[in-house]
């Protein structure tokens, strides 16, 4: 059965709910570069090509389908072995892919092209098809990337960038920032090979530059998108809150504050 049809709203917005308290219980913050905010105006398909550094990325697609694109409905492509195991993330728009196979390589391209047949559609997908760390250049391209100009010549291809990282706080940071659109019609002018390396660059400078803001461990630089946990947490956190207490003290539970350094 088509993604189209199995996906359930009621189903998204559980688990966009319920994912985003898990992310809040393992992250300070989910931020996105201020120059990075989406853009992705409305009435064309849309396809957000995202590297794909670690397990957590799956959980960011249904935390930004819910902080950036409530009205435009989400797929996402994963192994369909993988798939299997997790069946109720049918009704969440995620559809199998056969991997390393030309016939799995073939219903990609259809369903992708079904999928993208709706203005409103949006496909997310990780442009290596496979994990990758964040350094590796060039930037790793999947072959079915290079074809998505031709199955959906009306779309706009965004580029993602995505960071996991630890600043001053016990629990991680999530950096995200989006590239400017690419325009499908304007890739299909390009011979492939010319293509793949237009679309790689594009990736590549907003890695790069999500990258020098990740290193600036600036907050400043991002706004949020998620707000997670900061402190310390358990009995040195609840230590912290009491003395705060006793001294009539506004509790602050992050381990740096403005203009502290060190430890």
């Amino acid at each position: 059965m088509s993604p189209v049809a199995l996906r359930s709203e009621r189903m998204m917005a559980f688990f966009q709910v319920a994912f985003t308290r898990t992310f809040q219980g393992s992250f300070t913050a989910l931020r996105v570069a201020k120059w990075g905010l989406p853009q992705v105006p409305p009435g064309r398909p849309a396809i957000i090509l995202m590297n794909h550094p670690g397990w957590w990325d799956g959980v960011l697609i249904l935390l930004m389908m819910r902080r950036f694109f409530l009205d435009r409905p989400g797929f996402t492509p994963i192994d369909a072995a993988a798939l299997e195991k997790y069946r109720f993330m049918k009704r969440l728009g995620v559809f199998g892919v056969e991997q390393g196979t030309p016939r799995g390589a073939v219903r990609f391209l259809n369903t992708a092209k079904q999928v993208l047949a709706d203005p409103h559609h949006m496909l997310w997908m990780n442009a290596a098809g496979r994990f990758a760390d964040v350094r590796e250049r060039p930037v790793p391209l999947a072959p079915g990337v290079t074809r998505l100009a031709e199955i959906a010549p009306d779309a706009l291809i965004i580029p993602q960038a995505t960071e996991y990282l630890h600043w001053s706080e016990k629990r991680g940071e999530a950096l995200i920032a989006f590239g400017p659109p690419l325009d499908a019609r304007e890739l299909l002018a390009m011979d492939r090979d010319a293509r793949t390396e237009h679309i790689r660059a594009a990736c590549t400078a907003v890695m790069d530059r999500l990258a020098e803001d990740a290193m600036s461990r600036d907050p400043q630089r991002f706004e949020v998108a998620v707000e997670g946990r900061k402190g310390m947490g358990g009995f040195y956190g609840t230590w912290q809150y009491a003395r705060a207490l006793l001294r009539g003290q506004r509790h602050d539970p992050r381990h740096e504050t403005r203009g502290q350094t060190g430890a």
